[in-house]
């Protein structure tokens, strides 16, 4: 097993209520877009693919989708929505699984790379994605781009959502590359002071390495893969200084 946290029962049960957002049509749709047109006529495998927020409805678009989960709990969720013989699922870890067949693509998205706590878990990972991969498929990673310079001196934590009903902010270990994201999510309709009203607040946390997009490269590189696009968003706008976010796509030479 991996460094990566587990995810309990109890957070997979939670887990789609929370992601709303991301699970959009707004969000999904060209997130959908970009990996079928890449999958082309191909078979698609996704790491860590939890309670199926983007494989199903790739399944759905007509690409063939086969997933790993190291969560029991997460996978049990998604079979709810499709059977095995529809979409497979073998619990793993991403850095070191290995499912039979040939993919034309790859995939790992929502800053899930960062679960692995440690840079040769990391490459393990890009290894794995390459051992999978038909020659010319692709390895794409959606990562977040670690906030560093919203640091000042001496500070170690930076807020990344405050709304009414979340709060969330991520510390850092600046030598071992390391953050927490830090969760306190409102429940109920009450204020939640001093239990007084009918809401509370839900705390949870959960640990990452960050990485940079320069690093990555390096690590599809030791891993036998070349870059071939960057872009902001599922959009493909362009990535800038300004983004927040990456779409990158590596591919494995013919």
């Amino acid at each position: 097993m991996t460094s990566s946290d587990l995810w309990s029962r109890e957070t997979a049960e939670r887990y789609d209520a929370g992601e709303t957002e991301t699970s959009s049509p707004a969000v999904l749709g060209p997130t959908v877009d970009f990996l079928a047109g890449l999958a082309g006529d191909g078979r698609a495998l996704e790491f860590a693919i939890g309670t199926g927020r983007v494989g199903v409805p790739l399944r759905e678009r007509g690409v063939p989708v086969v997933g790993i989960e190291l969560s029991e709990h997460m996978a049990a969720v998604l079979r709810r929505k499709v059977d095995e013989d529809t979409l497979p699922v073998t619990i793993g870890d991403m850095a070191t699984t290995v499912v039979p067949g040939g993919f034309t693509l790859v995939y790992l998205v929502y800053n899930t790379i960062s679960n692995l706590l440690t840079q040769d878990e990391q490459v393990e990972c890009f290894r794995n994605a390459a051992r999978h991969l038909e020659p010319g498929g692709r390895f794409v990673i959606e990562l977040g781009v670690p906030p560093l310079r919203f640091l000042p001196p001496g500070q170690v934590a930076v807020p990344f959502d405050v709304s009414e009903r979340h709060l969330g902010f991520d510390t850092f270990d600046l030598v071992e590359q390391l953050l927490v994201s830090h969760h306190f999510s409102r429940e109920g309709d009450g204020d939640g002071e001093d239990n007084g009203g009918a809401g509370h607040y839900r705390r949870a946390e959960s640990r990452h390495r960050y990485a940079w997009p320069a690093e990555l490269d390096l690590m599809a590189r030791i891993a036998g893969l070349e870059r071939e696009r960057r872009v902001a968003d599922w959009d493909g706008s362009p990535f800038t200084e300004d983004s927040g976010k990456h779409i990158s796509v590596w591919r494995k030479p013919a």
